[in-house]
């Protein structure tokens, strides 16, 4: 077998020599970055809106120089480059006592660097609840360090190190990192630039900052088409209901993302939209036939993968008209096989979704998933609960036959072409001083909330009531819903609210639903924020009526899913802003203020009430 230095060597030699300056510099260049297709694993098809002189995804990786890594590989270090593990730490080699006592209690190692070099691991997934991503240097500092630790394992192979960063709902890093609208707040923007071509340029600039960071993979776009308003999981982060509009909306991140040298994954396949259980904590069921799959779910994927994306997460449904054994779609060969492999003709990085959700773990044991995950089709096995159970099985199925050393050296193979695709072979860490320069500079702000600018989506103004006179100093109420923040945002949603407010000439104060109904005379509007309200009588529907009884003006702002409007009694105004962030927030007083009129478009319809496409504009 091959020193660790040697077999390095061999790898940046022959496998990125070829195009490491050009995937080097798309890590941080992003005007420079605009992403094509033709990938050496992804459809044919040039993608609709790709222009002349587009760069395609990555450097095409010497397949022959791979191969030969992979065959100097042990069996444990090969089934190791397969698991994508979790870590707790903010360092890699100097965690908190309590994030060194967790990873011994649950891997038996102190820090995240003895986790790598312990199982040869082939990336490790960051979050916010193990500690991993305190503030953007400390992450570079960390994905260094894990590098470090991959540099001088037996494997001597880099990390892939990947996060779940899709913005919106769903952000693990922070400010001062760049956070964008969601998936459905781009999917409703409208305005002289194309949604498309904003989306595009969302994911080139979020895609940049994690390159910066020493991420190169995201687990993000969602494909998911959401037609399901009691979808729990997915709502906002789907771009929405229409199937084309969905899909041209996740080929553009897919450039975007991989135009930045990051990895992109569209999920869940084969479509987790209209289901009414979170697989995190359940098994959903999908009652799509198999022509309403092909018309509904499958077009996004497809379009993911004529655009050339590097991986595909599977998900942890049952689909029975795909196949009707009852095993998730993670466990199963005629859906990871059948059909991404063979009909769509995916050739890149099948990574499953966490090993330790419940929707993947309710039929088998955590020694079986792993095991059928691989033979389903999959490649990256991602955090399971158990990861020294989980590369113990994988080592003795093969040891015992059930799996050949060929179908690991497969999936071994697929995950080196993407990194090399990446350029972790040439450069797994960031240059120095590249954090501070690239994340958070002002034109990537200022880009964020240009692109939120056109998103806010006016529902009803009956009587006229928006925009309000900023320039007469009205006096507003804010209250409502506070959910957490999913991206280190600088307050709650409604002191935000009111801050920006009161930045544009309002005398703007927020309050608690307890304090709301007392507080509100005398006010020229209360502006309510509403967080998945659901059906029937609730502490918000009462907040909202018991608020309407004072006589004020009530404006609704749906802070979420924007079904909420419908499952309250009409107010003077009713707003969906998709996402609570910082930036969301800005959009949305912008448009109460008239200083930015109402563009955003319902990229679904909400029953009983509004039509797809639905947004008003002011006079």
């Amino acid at each position: 077998m091959p020193h660790p230095t040697s077999r390095r060597s061999l790898l940046t030699a022959a496998a990125v020599a070829a195009a490491a300056t050009a995937a080097g510099a798309a890590a941080y260049a992003v005007r420079d970055a605009p992403a094509g297709s033709g990938s050496a694993h992804g459809g044919g098809a040039r993608p609709a809106d790709a222009r002349p002189g587009d760069r395609a995804p990555g450097p095409s990786p010497d397949l022959a120089a791979l191969r030969r890594a992979v065959a100097g590989m042990s069996l444990t270090e090969q089934v190791g480059q397969l698991f994508v593990s979790r870590a707790y730490g903010h360092s890699a080699t100097d965690p908190d006592p309590a994030d060194a006592a967790k990873n011994q209690e649950l891997f038996g190692v102190r820090t995240a660097a003895e986790l790598v070099s312990r199982y040869h691991l082939g990336g490790v997934v960051l979050f916010s609840w193990a500690h991993n991503t305190r503030s953007p240097q400390q992450v570079a500092e960390l994905a260094a360090g894990l590098q470090r630790a991959a540099s001088g394992s037996g494997a001597g192979i880099p990390l892939l190190l990947s996060v779940d960063q899709e913005h919106g709902a769903v952000a693990r890093i922070g400010r001062p990192a760049t956070l964008f609208p969601g998936a459905m707040a781009l999917g409703a923007r409208t305005g002289r630039t194309p949604a498309a071509a904003e989306a595009r340029r969302a994911a080139r600039i979020a895609g940049t900052e994690l390159a910066a960071m020493g991420i190169r993979q995201d687990y993000a776009p969602v494909a998911d088409v959401n037609t399901n308003p009691a979808n729990p999981v997915i709502g906002v982060r789907s771009f929405g209901s229409d199937p084309q509009a969905v899909a041209a909306l996740v080929a553009a991140q897919v450039r975007g993302y991989q135009g930045a040298g990051i990895a992109a994954t569209a999920k869940h396949f084969p479509g987790h939209g209209d289901t009414e259980t979170d697989s995190h904590v359940g098994l959903p069921v999908m009652r799509h036939t198999r022509a309403q799959w092909e018309e509904w779910d499958e077009p996004p994927f497809r379009a993911a993968v004529e655009a050339g994306v590097d991986a595909v997460m599977t998900a942890h449904i049952v689909f029975p008209a795909l196949d009707p054994s009852g095993d998730p779609a993670t466990l199963s060969r005629p859906i990871v096989t059948g059909l991404l492999r063979e009909r769509l003709g995916f050739r890149g990085v099948v990574v499953t979704d966490a090993l330790d959700m419940a929707g993947v773990r309710q039929k088998y044991g955590d020694d079986r998933v792993p095991v059928l995950a691989l033979k389903a089709g999959c490649d990256q096995l991602l955090n399971p609960p158990d990861l020294g159970l989980a590369f113990r099985s994988v080592v003795q199925a093969v040891e015992k036959g059930e799996l050949t050393q060929t179908r690991i050296a497969e999936s071994v193979l697929r995950i080196l072409e993407a990194k090399a695709r990446r350029g972790l072979f040439d450069r797994p860490q960031t240059a120095a001083g590249q954090t501070a320069a690239v994340v958070g500079k002002p034109a990537h702000l200022a880009a964020a909330d240009e692109i939120a600018a056109g998103t806010t989506t006016l529902l009803a103004n009956p009587v006229g009531l928006l925009p309000l006179d900023a320039s007469a100093a009205p006096a507003v109420l804010v209250t409502g819903t506070d959910p957490a923040s999913p991206s280190a945002t600088t307050g709650p949603p409604t002191a935000v609210l009111a801050r920006e407010l009161a930045a544009l000439g309002c005398r703007a104060t927020a309050v608690p639903p307890a304090r709301a109904v007392a507080a509100a005379p005398g006010n020229a509007a209360v502006l309510v924020c509403t967080y998945n309200v659901p059906e029937g009588e609730s502490p918000q529907r009462k907040l909202v009526v018991d608020l309407l009884a004072t006589g004020v003006p009530v404006v609704v702002v749906a802070l979420r899913n924007p079904y909420d409007p419908a499952r309250l009694p009409p107010c003077a105004a009713e707003l969906a802003t998709y996402t609570w962030s910082d930036v969301e927030m800005r959009a949305a007083a912008r448009v109460v203020t008239g200083a930015a009129r109402p563009a955003g478009r319902l990229p679904v319809p909400v029953p009983g009430r509004y039509p797809l496409g639905h947004g008003l504009a002011y006079g």
